[in-house]
């Protein structure tokens, strides 16, 4: 079967909405119509995560049928997977972590890409390559907004979305960072909404969580 071609990507990931939903589908059947929900609900970056053997069905299924949503590949670790997702229609790509292979692989693959980082040598070799945004993951675990604003001072250029233990008590702390431009989460993916293909419920979390603005 021949693979979707993706539209133009996205310019940056990081600008498309506050709040990007981290998805793991079991059932690429649930794909299209949790999308759909999510985009109707303000969110359109959508990241399908490659832990499950129906991530790349998911992701092929809701760049065809799905033209709203900017569809991207999460917990991507190695060049094949770079490539399996591209091929898919996956409009961006994120890591965990980077490692100098991976990051070529995603570099050249033509979609915007964040590589996770945890550490503040982590971000500077990151910069030193040119990479100026990144997943910070995992966000509570690794230092939380106190670490991410200690990092804004000496190391402005650096942009970030923090994924990882975050949900919409402490997003918009996050979302109030000077170098913070959108979070991930998937509090508005509860496993029982999507065991019942509750889509309104879905859609409900997901404009609660668009409309999230920093305190203040």
């Amino acid at each position: 079967m021949t693979s979707p071609l993706p539209s133009s990507p996205p310019a940056s990931v990081l600008d498309l909405a506050p709040v990007v939903p981290v998805v793991v589908v079991t059932d690429a059947a649930d794909a299209v119509p949790l999308a759909r929900a999510l985009v109707a609900g303000g969110l359109p970056a959508i990241e399908v995560t490659l832990r499950t053997p129906a991530a790349l069905d998911a992701i092929r299924a809701i760049a065809a049928q799905v033209p709203a949503a900017v569809v991207g590949a999460g917990t991507v670790l190695s060049p094949a997977q770079v490539a399996d997702s591209v091929a898919a229609g996956a409009r961006f790509l994120v890591s965990p972590g980077w490692t100098d292979v991976l990051l070529e692989a995603m570099a050249g693959s033509g979609v915007p890409f964040l590589p996770g980082v945890s550490t503040t040598s982590e971000v500077v070799a990151l910069l030193e390559r040119g990479v100026r945004e990144m997943k910070f993951f995992p966000a509570q675990a690794a230092g939380g907004t106190a670490y991410l604003k200690s990092l804004a001072g000496p190391l402005p250029q650096a942009r970030f979305c923090p994924t990882g233990g975050i949900g919409p008590a402490s997003a918009p702390d996050y979302l109030a960072l000077p170098n913070v431009r959108c979070v991930g989460g998937s509090w508005m993916l509860p496993g029982d909404a999507i065991a019942a293909k509750d889509w309104g419920r879905v859609e409900a979390l997901a404009r609660e969580a668009a409309a999230l603005r920093p305190r203040g």
